[in-house]
């Protein structure tokens, strides 16, 4: 089959009989054309996970979420080196990269994941999340189909985004979104608090909650809340009251 006639092929698979593309149908048309379990799609501005927009089956949306409660994995790597980034092997690594993060999808049935970025140019938009059940390498047609869904749902984030308010998320996005705000606000807390950036803020964020062995958002709600603050004492370490 030619190039061409593959992509029409795999576009018709990603939008519904509209021809318009949707988020729910982008990720479920993901799995589907690249013959893996699941997909999702995750927002990143800069070095800020802002959250999943979709996600096609449960297991997707633990990817997804785990993603953004640990800052690591495949996501996370294929956007900030802007590569496809390719774990056949969950449970058995050539070289353990996410070690949270593969403890925590890997009870619920995610054995092999991969990670495709978003882009278009110099735009950066997130990346594309998809797992199999089982372990192995995709084959060389489900990478190049993977590269070429990558592609499409790109450009459709692009085209949903177009008419929404400037510094707004399209409302067909934010529909399915799952965007964490009150761990945004509490960064931004945190980053004034620290005089830091709002990515290290998270970073910050992230180290706590583990350390304490809560959750993210238990201890973003905390900051919110004025319950907790994370001061710099004059020996220039960190601290969480």
């Amino acid at each position: 089959m030619a190039a061409s006639e593959r992509r029409l092929r795999i576009l018709a698979q990603l939008t519904d009989g509209s021809g318009e593309h949707e988020v729910a149908r982008l990720c479920e048309g993901s799995a589907a054309v690249t013959g893996l379990n699941g997909a999702g799609i995750m927002l990143m501005s800069g070095e800020v996970n802002l959250g999943s927009v979709g996600a096609s089956d449960d297991v997707s949306a633990l990817i997804e979420e785990s993603q953004f409660a640990l800052g690591e994995g495949p996501c996370v790597d294929a956007f900030r080196e802007d590569r496809s980034v390719l774990e056949p092997d969950l449970a058995a690594p050539t070289s353990v990269r996410w070690p949270a993060f593969a403890g925590s999808v890997l009870g619920a049935g995610a054995r092999a994941v991969f990670g495709f970025p978003l882009h278009l140019g110099q735009v950066r938009l997130g990346a594309l999340d998809l797992y199999r059940d089982r372990p192995g390498s995709l084959t060389d047609d489900q990478h190049r189909d993977a590269l070429t869904v990558a592609d499409i749902v790109t450009r459709a984030v692009l085209v949903i985004q177009a008419d929404a308010p400037k510094g707004r998320l399209a409302a067909e996005l934010e529909e399915g979104a799952d965007l964490h705000l009150v761990v945004h606000q509490a960064a931004g807390r945190v980053a004034a608090q620290l005089d830091v950036g709002v990515g290290e803020a998270l970073v910050r964020l992230r180290a706590y909650a583990f350390g304490a062995d809560r959750s993210l958002m238990l201890v973003a709600g905390d900051v919110v809340a004025g319950r907790l603050r994370f001061d710099r004492p004059a020996d220039g370490s960190e601290a969480g009251r």
